[in-house]
Protein backbone atom coordinates (compact mmCIF):
# COMPACT_ATOMS: atom_id res chain seq x y z
CA UNK A 1 0.00 0.00 0.00
CA UNK A 2 1.40 3.38 -1.01
CA UNK A 3 1.36 6.22 1.50
CA UNK A 4 1.68 9.94 1.02
CA UNK A 5 3.62 12.37 3.19
CA UNK A 6 1.45 15.19 1.92
CA UNK A 7 2.97 18.56 2.71
CA UNK A 8 3.95 20.88 -0.12
CA UNK A 9 6.90 23.15 0.58
CA UNK A 10 7.33 26.19 -1.67
CA UNK A 11 10.65 27.94 -2.18
CA UNK A 12 10.29 30.95 -4.45
CA UNK A 13 13.11 32.19 -6.60
CA UNK A 14 14.80 35.38 -5.46
CA UNK A 15 15.49 36.54 -9.00
CA UNK A 16 12.87 35.90 -11.65
CA UNK A 17 14.19 35.52 -15.19
CA UNK A 18 10.92 36.78 -16.65
CA UNK A 19 12.01 40.43 -17.15
CA UNK A 20 14.83 39.26 -19.45
CA UNK A 21 12.61 36.93 -21.51
CA UNK A 22 10.19 38.82 -23.79
CA UNK A 23 7.16 36.60 -24.38
CA UNK A 24 6.76 37.08 -28.11
CA UNK A 25 8.17 35.16 -31.09
CA UNK A 26 8.95 32.40 -28.59
CA UNK A 27 10.88 29.32 -29.75
CA UNK A 28 9.22 26.09 -28.67
CA UNK A 29 10.77 24.42 -25.63
CA UNK A 30 13.83 26.65 -25.23
CA UNK A 31 12.81 29.04 -22.44
CA UNK A 32 11.74 27.74 -19.04
CA UNK A 33 9.77 29.44 -16.31
CA UNK A 34 11.06 30.14 -12.83
CA UNK A 35 9.98 27.07 -10.84
CA UNK A 36 9.50 23.31 -10.95
CA UNK A 37 7.43 20.96 -8.82
CA UNK A 38 9.23 17.86 -7.49
CA UNK A 39 7.93 14.80 -5.62
CA UNK A 40 9.79 11.60 -4.82
CA UNK A 41 8.70 8.00 -4.32
CA UNK A 42 10.71 5.81 -1.94
CA UNK A 43 9.76 2.16 -1.38
CA UNK A 44 6.02 2.71 -1.29
CA UNK A 45 5.87 6.26 0.06
CA UNK A 46 5.40 9.53 -1.79
CA UNK A 47 7.27 12.26 0.03
CA UNK A 48 9.30 15.48 -0.16
CA UNK A 49 6.78 17.46 -2.18
CA UNK A 50 8.20 20.84 -3.10
CA UNK A 51 8.18 23.71 -5.53
CA UNK A 52 11.65 25.10 -6.03
CA UNK A 53 13.53 27.39 -8.43
CA UNK A 54 14.25 25.86 -11.82
CA UNK A 55 17.77 24.44 -11.58
CA UNK A 56 19.99 21.56 -12.63
CA UNK A 57 19.52 18.13 -11.09
CA UNK A 58 22.22 15.95 -9.61
CA UNK A 59 22.33 12.28 -10.54
CA UNK A 60 24.42 9.15 -10.27
CA UNK A 61 25.77 7.33 -13.34
CA UNK A 62 23.92 4.27 -12.00
CA UNK A 63 20.52 5.97 -12.11
CA UNK A 64 18.05 3.34 -13.33
CA UNK A 65 16.34 5.48 -15.96
CA UNK A 66 19.63 5.89 -17.84
CA UNK A 67 20.04 2.14 -18.15
CA UNK A 68 16.52 0.71 -18.38
CA UNK A 69 14.41 3.58 -19.64
CA UNK A 70 11.60 3.82 -17.07
CA UNK A 71 10.49 7.33 -18.04
CA UNK A 72 7.04 8.63 -18.96
CA UNK A 73 5.85 12.16 -19.51
CA UNK A 74 2.91 14.36 -20.46
CA UNK A 75 2.21 17.63 -22.21
CA UNK A 76 -0.56 20.12 -21.51
CA UNK A 77 -1.05 23.84 -21.86
CA UNK A 78 -2.16 26.82 -19.80
CA UNK A 79 -3.68 29.97 -21.28
CA UNK A 80 -4.75 33.46 -20.22
CA UNK A 81 -8.36 34.44 -20.77
CA UNK A 82 -9.33 37.92 -21.93
CA UNK A 83 -10.10 38.78 -18.29
CA UNK A 84 -6.71 37.55 -17.07
CA UNK A 85 -7.79 34.18 -15.66
CA UNK A 86 -5.36 31.27 -15.82
CA UNK A 87 -6.88 28.29 -17.64
CA UNK A 88 -5.52 24.75 -18.08
CA UNK A 89 -6.97 22.46 -20.73
CA UNK A 90 -8.01 18.96 -19.58
CA UNK A 91 -5.33 18.27 -16.92
CA UNK A 92 -7.44 15.43 -15.54
CA UNK A 93 -7.05 13.58 -18.84
CA UNK A 94 -3.28 14.07 -18.68
CA UNK A 95 -3.25 12.75 -15.12
CA UNK A 96 -5.07 9.59 -16.15
CA UNK A 97 -2.82 9.07 -19.15
CA UNK A 98 0.48 9.46 -17.29
CA UNK A 99 -0.64 6.76 -14.85
CA UNK A 100 -1.68 4.51 -17.72
CA UNK A 101 1.78 4.98 -19.26
CA UNK A 102 3.40 4.38 -15.87
CA UNK A 103 1.50 1.12 -15.43
CA UNK A 104 2.81 -0.15 -18.78
CA UNK A 105 6.38 0.58 -17.64
CA UNK A 106 5.83 -1.11 -14.26
CA UNK A 107 5.94 2.19 -12.35
CA UNK A 108 3.74 2.94 -9.32
CA UNK A 109 0.76 5.26 -9.85
CA UNK A 110 0.97 8.92 -8.98
CA UNK A 111 -1.71 9.94 -6.44
CA UNK A 112 -4.16 12.43 -7.88
CA UNK A 113 -3.82 14.89 -5.00
CA UNK A 114 -0.05 15.09 -5.50
CA UNK A 115 -0.25 15.59 -9.25
CA UNK A 116 -3.08 18.13 -9.16
CA UNK A 117 -1.91 20.13 -6.16
CA UNK A 118 1.62 20.35 -7.50
CA UNK A 119 0.36 21.37 -10.93
CA UNK A 120 -2.05 24.02 -9.67
CA UNK A 121 0.39 25.62 -7.23
CA UNK A 122 3.19 25.64 -9.79
CA UNK A 123 1.06 27.34 -12.45
CA UNK A 124 -0.32 29.83 -9.93
CA UNK A 125 3.23 30.75 -9.00
CA UNK A 126 4.43 31.06 -12.61
CA UNK A 127 1.22 32.38 -14.20
CA UNK A 128 3.02 35.57 -15.31
CA UNK A 129 4.95 33.38 -17.75
CA UNK A 130 1.80 32.66 -19.76
CA UNK A 131 1.95 34.73 -22.96
CA UNK A 132 -1.11 36.96 -23.23
CA UNK A 133 -1.03 38.01 -26.88
CA UNK A 134 0.26 34.84 -28.54
CA UNK A 135 1.25 31.36 -27.52
CA UNK A 136 0.66 29.49 -24.28
CA UNK A 137 2.47 27.94 -21.34
CA UNK A 138 3.46 24.37 -22.18
CA UNK A 139 3.50 22.14 -19.09
CA UNK A 140 5.66 19.02 -18.98
CA UNK A 141 5.19 16.45 -16.19
CA UNK A 142 8.12 14.00 -16.23
CA UNK A 143 8.24 10.80 -14.15
CA UNK A 144 11.32 8.57 -14.04
CA UNK A 145 13.20 5.84 -12.14
CA UNK A 146 16.04 6.84 -9.81
CA UNK A 147 17.37 3.62 -8.23
CA UNK A 148 21.16 3.42 -7.98
CA UNK A 149 21.32 -0.14 -9.22
CA UNK A 150 22.50 -1.98 -12.33
CA UNK A 151 20.29 -4.98 -12.89
CA UNK A 152 17.04 -5.48 -14.77
CA UNK A 153 14.18 -4.92 -12.35
CA UNK A 154 11.58 -2.23 -11.67
CA UNK A 155 12.99 0.64 -9.68
CA UNK A 156 11.88 1.24 -6.09
CA UNK A 157 12.68 4.97 -6.22
CA UNK A 158 11.16 7.52 -8.60
CA UNK A 159 11.00 11.25 -9.14
CA UNK A 160 8.09 13.25 -10.53
CA UNK A 161 8.86 16.71 -11.92
CA UNK A 162 6.46 19.24 -13.40
CA UNK A 163 8.08 22.05 -15.37
CA UNK A 164 6.76 24.64 -17.80
CA UNK A 165 7.87 26.84 -20.66
CA UNK A 166 6.21 29.66 -22.60
CA UNK A 167 5.81 28.62 -26.22
CA UNK A 168 4.69 29.82 -29.59
CA UNK A 169 3.58 27.57 -32.43
CA UNK A 170 5.22 24.16 -32.71
CA UNK A 171 4.67 24.24 -36.47
CA UNK A 172 4.54 27.75 -37.91
CA UNK A 173 3.56 26.47 -41.37
CA UNK A 174 1.55 23.53 -42.74
CA UNK A 175 3.60 20.36 -42.46
CA UNK A 176 5.05 18.07 -45.10
CA UNK A 177 5.00 14.38 -44.16
CA UNK A 178 6.49 11.28 -45.76
CA UNK A 179 5.28 7.72 -45.30
CA UNK A 180 7.89 5.35 -43.92
CA UNK A 181 7.80 1.59 -44.29
CA UNK A 182 11.48 1.20 -43.49
CA UNK A 183 10.94 1.46 -39.73
CA UNK A 184 8.04 0.69 -37.41
CA UNK A 185 6.89 2.58 -34.36
CA UNK A 186 4.97 -0.07 -32.41
CA UNK A 187 3.16 -3.40 -32.47
CA UNK A 188 0.15 -4.55 -30.47
CA UNK A 189 1.25 -5.54 -26.99
CA UNK A 190 4.13 -3.07 -27.04
CA UNK A 191 4.41 0.44 -25.64
CA UNK A 192 2.83 2.30 -28.57
CA UNK A 193 -0.05 3.71 -26.52
CA UNK A 194 2.24 4.77 -23.65
CA UNK A 195 3.76 8.23 -23.65
CA UNK A 196 7.20 6.95 -22.76
CA UNK A 197 10.60 8.32 -23.63
CA UNK A 198 11.76 5.25 -25.54
CA UNK A 199 9.01 5.61 -28.15
CA UNK A 200 10.33 9.01 -29.11
CA UNK A 201 13.96 7.94 -29.11
CA UNK A 202 13.10 5.16 -31.55
CA UNK A 203 11.43 7.67 -33.89
CA UNK A 204 14.38 10.02 -34.26
CA UNK A 205 16.25 8.28 -37.07
CA UNK A 206 13.16 8.15 -39.29
CA UNK A 207 12.49 11.80 -38.51
CA UNK A 208 16.09 12.74 -39.37
CA UNK A 209 15.89 10.92 -42.68
CA UNK A 210 12.55 12.58 -43.49
CA UNK A 211 14.01 16.03 -42.86
CA UNK A 212 16.98 15.23 -45.11
CA UNK A 213 14.45 14.66 -47.90
CA UNK A 214 12.72 17.99 -47.27
CA UNK A 215 9.83 16.78 -45.11
CA UNK A 216 8.95 17.80 -41.57
CA UNK A 217 8.18 14.35 -40.15
CA UNK A 218 6.99 10.85 -40.97
CA UNK A 219 3.70 9.01 -41.18
CA UNK A 220 4.06 5.69 -39.36
CA UNK A 221 2.39 2.55 -40.65
CA UNK A 222 1.36 -0.48 -38.62
CA UNK A 223 4.14 -2.81 -37.61
CA UNK A 224 2.66 -6.04 -39.02
CA UNK A 225 1.37 -5.26 -42.50
CA UNK A 226 3.11 -1.90 -43.02
CA UNK A 227 -0.15 -0.87 -44.60
CA UNK A 228 -2.38 0.98 -42.16
CA UNK A 229 -1.78 4.58 -41.08
CA UNK A 230 -0.96 4.94 -37.38
CA UNK A 231 0.21 8.44 -36.44
CA UNK A 232 2.79 11.10 -37.15
CA UNK A 233 5.89 11.34 -35.00
CA UNK A 234 4.47 14.32 -33.07
CA UNK A 235 0.68 13.99 -33.32
CA UNK A 236 -2.34 11.91 -34.20
CA UNK A 237 -3.63 12.15 -37.77
CA UNK A 238 -7.00 12.65 -39.46
CA UNK A 239 -8.05 12.73 -43.10
CA UNK A 240 -11.15 14.30 -44.58
CA UNK A 241 -12.37 12.01 -47.34
CA UNK A 242 -15.60 12.97 -49.13
CA UNK A 243 -16.72 15.06 -46.12
CA UNK A 244 -16.03 12.28 -43.61
CA UNK A 245 -13.35 12.76 -40.93
CA UNK A 246 -11.40 9.50 -40.78
CA UNK A 247 -8.79 8.82 -38.10
CA UNK A 248 -6.91 5.63 -37.19
CA UNK A 249 -8.62 3.65 -34.47
CA UNK A 250 -6.96 3.07 -31.12
CA UNK A 251 -5.49 -0.42 -31.34
CA UNK A 252 -2.93 -0.07 -28.54
CA UNK A 253 -0.21 0.98 -30.96
CA UNK A 254 -0.83 4.74 -31.04
CA UNK A 255 -1.18 7.42 -28.42
CA UNK A 256 -4.67 8.11 -27.10
CA UNK A 257 -4.41 11.79 -27.88
CA UNK A 258 -6.31 14.24 -25.70
CA UNK A 259 -6.49 16.75 -28.54
CA UNK A 260 -7.65 13.91 -30.79
CA UNK A 261 -10.47 13.07 -28.38
CA UNK A 262 -11.46 16.74 -28.11
CA UNK A 263 -11.53 17.17 -31.89
CA UNK A 264 -13.65 14.07 -32.49
CA UNK A 265 -16.07 15.12 -29.75
CA UNK A 266 -16.54 18.57 -31.29
CA UNK A 267 -17.01 17.18 -34.79
CA UNK A 268 -19.60 14.63 -33.67
CA UNK A 269 -21.54 17.22 -31.69
CA UNK A 270 -21.75 19.35 -34.83
CA UNK A 271 -23.12 16.51 -36.91
CA UNK A 272 -19.91 15.85 -38.85
CA UNK A 273 -19.50 12.20 -39.72
CA UNK A 274 -16.48 10.71 -37.96
CA UNK A 275 -14.98 7.28 -38.49
CA UNK A 276 -12.39 5.72 -36.19
CA UNK A 277 -11.14 2.73 -38.12
CA UNK A 278 -8.22 1.13 -39.90
CA UNK A 279 -7.26 3.30 -42.85
CA UNK A 280 -4.60 2.13 -45.27
CA UNK A 281 -2.18 4.52 -46.89
CA UNK A 282 -3.34 3.08 -50.20
CA UNK A 283 -6.90 4.23 -49.41
CA UNK A 284 -5.55 7.73 -48.77
CA UNK A 285 -3.69 7.72 -52.08
CA UNK A 286 -6.74 6.43 -53.96
CA UNK A 287 -8.92 9.12 -52.38
CA UNK A 288 -6.39 11.69 -53.55
CA UNK A 289 -6.47 10.30 -57.10
CA UNK A 290 -10.28 10.44 -57.09
CA UNK A 291 -10.22 14.05 -55.92
CA UNK A 292 -12.03 13.32 -52.64
CA UNK A 293 -9.09 13.71 -50.23
CA UNK A 294 -10.04 17.18 -49.04
CA UNK A 295 -7.78 17.63 -46.01
CA UNK A 296 -5.27 16.00 -43.71
CA UNK A 297 -4.28 17.40 -40.34
CA UNK A 298 -2.46 16.47 -37.18
CA UNK A 299 -3.83 16.74 -33.63
CA UNK A 300 -1.69 17.17 -30.54
CA UNK A 301 -1.09 19.37 -27.50
CA UNK A 302 2.13 20.84 -28.86
CA UNK A 303 1.05 20.95 -32.49
CA UNK A 304 -2.64 21.82 -31.75
CA UNK A 305 -4.16 21.38 -35.23
CA UNK A 306 -1.39 21.17 -37.82
CA UNK A 307 -2.51 21.27 -41.44
CA UNK A 308 -0.73 18.76 -43.69
CA UNK A 309 0.25 20.32 -47.00
CA UNK A 310 2.00 17.36 -48.62
CA UNK A 311 2.26 13.59 -48.16
CA UNK A 312 5.20 11.78 -49.72
CA UNK A 313 4.27 8.23 -50.73
CA UNK A 314 5.95 5.77 -53.12
CA UNK A 315 8.06 8.41 -54.83
CA UNK A 316 5.35 11.01 -55.41
CA UNK A 317 3.80 13.84 -53.41
CA UNK A 318 0.10 14.15 -52.64
CA UNK A 319 -0.40 17.94 -52.61
CA UNK A 320 -3.33 19.03 -50.46
CA UNK A 321 -5.42 22.22 -50.81
CA UNK A 322 -4.36 25.51 -49.18
CA UNK A 323 -5.79 26.43 -45.77
CA UNK A 324 -8.20 28.91 -47.37
CA UNK A 325 -10.00 26.01 -49.02
CA UNK A 326 -10.31 23.84 -45.91
CA UNK A 327 -13.45 23.93 -43.79
CA UNK A 328 -12.81 21.16 -41.28
CA UNK A 329 -9.32 21.49 -39.77
CA UNK A 330 -9.27 25.27 -39.64
CA UNK A 331 -12.74 25.48 -38.12
CA UNK A 332 -11.94 22.95 -35.41
CA UNK A 333 -8.67 24.75 -34.62
CA UNK A 334 -10.54 28.02 -34.07
CA UNK A 335 -13.18 26.32 -31.94
CA UNK A 336 -10.63 24.59 -29.75
CA UNK A 337 -8.61 27.76 -29.21
CA UNK A 338 -11.78 29.64 -28.29
CA UNK A 339 -12.64 27.04 -25.64
CA UNK A 340 -9.09 26.87 -24.28
CA UNK A 341 -8.87 30.66 -23.85
CA UNK A 342 -12.35 31.15 -22.40
CA UNK A 343 -13.74 33.05 -25.38
CA UNK A 344 -16.74 30.73 -25.61
CA UNK A 345 -18.55 28.69 -22.94
CA UNK A 346 -17.00 25.34 -22.10
CA UNK A 347 -19.83 22.81 -22.39
CA UNK A 348 -17.58 19.86 -21.67
CA UNK A 349 -15.84 20.72 -18.40
CA UNK A 350 -12.48 20.70 -20.18
CA UNK A 351 -11.10 24.00 -18.89
CA UNK A 352 -9.83 24.27 -15.33
CA UNK A 353 -9.53 27.73 -13.78
CA UNK A 354 -6.48 28.14 -11.56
Amino acid sequence: METVNHQLNIQKTEHSRLPSEPLHHIPFGRIFSDHIFVATYDNGTWEDLKIMPYSNLTMTPAMAVLHYGQAVFEGMKAYKSATGETLIFRPDANFRRINKSAHRLCMPPIPEEIFMEGLKELIRLDSAWIPESEGSLYIRPLYFATDEFIGLKPSTHYTLIIMSCPVGAYYSEPVKLIVTDKYIRACEGGTGSAKCAGNYAASLLADKEAKALGYDNVIWLDGIHKKYVEECGTMNLAFVIDNVVVTPQLTGTILEGITRDSVLTLFRDQGVKVEERLISIQEVAEAYDKGILQEAFGMGTAATIAHVSKIGYQGRDLILPPISERKYGQSILEQLEAIKTGKVPDRYGWVWKI
